[in-house]
């Protein structure tokens, strides 16, 4: 069964299952907008007051909804529609990241090699700063052998 969230408009696939008669309280994933959800009205009842997720409690209007169920403790964990954020930064990734700057480095001084003589007009000191560039990449080269 297909819910749409009331606040935000996302939609989310649920197991019809899980949604007793009486209803069932919801939390949306995206919003973190809660509101109690009832398969069987034809409209869906909106909060009195709409506070924001970490609240105690929430109150509806709608007068025909079981008197127990007008007041629904909110419990963290407890919400049908969970969101977990995707966090995949990893060792392996910032492997590739540091490997692309450093191919992305020796690129940049190959190529103010290549063109040293038209750029040391610009740059009178471009063949200083050449030579140092590599003997930077030689010190790393060496300590890179030096760890195996």
């Amino acid at each position: 069964m297909i819910i749409v969230c009331p606040s935000c408009g996302k939609n989310f696939d649920v197991d019809e299952n899980l949604i007793t008669n009486k209803g069932r309280l919801l939390k949306c994933g995206s919003c973190n907008h809660t509101w109690f959800f009832n398969k069987n009205a034809s409209e869906q009842t909106e909060p009195l007051i709409d506070k924001p997720a970490n609240q105690k409690e929430i109150l509806y209007k709608d007068e025909n909804i079981d008197k127990s169920l007008r007041r629904v403790p909110t419990k963290p964990g407890s919400e049908l529609i969970k969101y977990k954020p995707k966090y995949n930064f990893t060792f392996g990734k910032f492997l590739s990241y540091i490997i692309v700057s450093i191919i992305t480095f020796v690129a940049i001084v190959i190529v103010l090699d290549t063109f040293k003589d038209p750029l040391s007009n610009i740059f009178p000191n471009l063949e200083l700063v050449l030579y140092n560039l590599f003997e930077t990449l030689r010190d790393l080269i060496l300590f890179a052998k030096d760890l195996n």
